[in-house]
């Protein structure tokens, strides 16, 4: 499941962004520069004690119009207050309070949700007499440390993941969650809504009608398949509202959560460089992906109309040409539940173990005929292969030279991996280890 959320948010020099890189230099963390997050900011998965959670830097934010400074830092913090389990307020113990503390410090009061006051840049004892003024925010004890230099982070760090379990071990889910994403008004809601045959999904022709990651129940044959429906991705130059944000961020939670990745295509817009963004960000997040082209009712067709284009996509997904690739249509309803079908074939294909006899069998013959090439005097010899893991499938390949074996040889043998064994819409890992 999504870990806990913690947002940073304060009005601007307070230290946010200082605090949430501090925290991230404190603990190995993968950072997301994720697709259609305006201004560059970041949001980082990290752990604290064995305690893993979600952190947000909120700051630095003004929406594209003409509306006052104290309303934008406003409107951040209802949205994180929406968003967020638990609220990092910062502020600035040098400057004392300001007026637009006490305006954030009023919408966080109205809140249920857990608020830490940090009281910024206390970064000696001679100056813990500054945090007393901050009482008179009425959000408890503040918490006073120094970002910058890294004074009592860690007690910090404790008391705010002092509430969130420690994870556990994750509870085991049959059914096929299927996620439905793309880009705004590609028709993910309309395709929901007519696997669903009924109306669950808010359908409009306004481009971001769907805020939230919303789970539906699909009854498919002799089972159930969980389908997200899911806020459309946008880029970053069209992103003007900070709820935006946090619309992208349920997208990837929802991407994170889900077993297999319907990536909808507009037919009648072709293959555009957003839409490439939407796979790759996907792929990084090792999810089985399927792409389904959507609209292919309002496309005139000609012989061999569908394969043309489907030549044209392979191309431009260059080495994620292994996404298989339908036709479809949400309003007629056209080969909707194809999509079901190859997801849930695409579900197996990445929980395949191959025995290793079977896979040195095919592999060995085909790194004999094509060794790896060397930048060094050194010989790589690969002696053999075997399967590490599933879903996704990992594979490991023990050789004498590991850091030797070049980027251009890896992609050779997933190719060769697929072309033995499958893996249709299944991302592939590949680790050298010494033997």
């Amino acid at each position: 499941m999504p870990s806990h959320i913690v947002a940073i948010i304060g009005r601007p020099n307070v230290g946010k962004s200082t605090l949430f890189n501090r925290i991230l230099g404190m603990r190995d963390a993968i950072v997301f520069d994720t697709p259609g997050v305006t201004r560059d900011r970041l949001y980082a998965e990290t752990e604290w004690a064995g305690k893993q959670f979600t952190i947000i830097d909120t700051g630095g934010y003004v929406p594209k119009s003409e509306d006052i400074f104290e309303k934008a830092i406003r409107e951040q913090a209802e949205i994180a207050i929406e968003e967020a389990d638990s609220i990092v307020f910062v502020v600035d113990a040098l400057e004392g309070v300001t007026p637009l503390d006490k305006e954030i410090a009023n919408i966080l009061r109205q809140s249920n949700k857990p608020i830490y006051l940090i009281a910024n840049k206390i970064d000696s004892e001679q100056r813990e007499n500054l945090t007393a003024e901050f009482y008179s925010l009425g959000l408890g004890e503040p918490i006073s440390l120094a970002a910058l230099g890294g004074r009592r982070i860690g007690d910090f760090l404790d008391r705010i993941t002092k509430k969130i379990k420690r994870a556990g071990r994750p509870v085991k889910e049959t059914r096929l969650r299927l996620a439905v994403i793309g880009k705004p008004n590609v028709g993910k809601s309309s395709l929901v809504n007519a696997l669903l045959g009924k109306t669950r999904q808010v359908v409009t022709d306004i481009p971001g009608t769907t805020r939230d990651a919303v789970d539906s129940i699909l009854q498919y044959k002799d089972q159930e398949v969980v389908l997200v429906d899911t806020a459309g991705l946008r880029k970053r130059s069209k992103i003007e509202e900070s709820v935006e944000f946090y619309s992208t961020l349920r997208t990837l939670r929802a991407i994170e959560r889900s077993d297999v990745a319907v990536i909808l295509f507009d037919a009648s817009q072709g293959v555009d460089k957003q839409d490439l963004q939407i796979i790759d960000a996907t792929i990084q997040k090792h999810r089985s992906t399927i792409i389904a082209v959507n609209k292919w009712d309002l496309i005139e067709k000609e012989t061999n109309t569908a394969r043309k284009l489907e030549l044209i996509i392979q191309e431009a997904l260059g080495e994620h040409d292994y996404l298989p690739v339908m036709f479809i249509s949400a309003l007629t309803k056209q080969r909707i539940l194809k999509v079901v079908d190859v997801a849930l074939e695409v579900n197996e294909q990445q929980h395949r173990r191959i025995s290793t006899s079977a896979l040195n069998k095919k592999i060995m013959w085909d790194i004999e005929h094509y060794p790896p090439k060397s930048s060094s005097p050194k010989e790589i010899k690969i002696k053999y292969a075997t399967q590490i893991k599933t879903n996704p499938p990992m594979f490991a390949f023990f050789c004498n030279e590991p850091k030797l074996v070049q980027e251009s040889y890896r992609r050779y043998l997933e190719n060769r991996l697929r072309e033995h064994f499958g893996f249709s819409g299944v991302p592939l890992g590949i680790v050298f280890n010494k033997k």
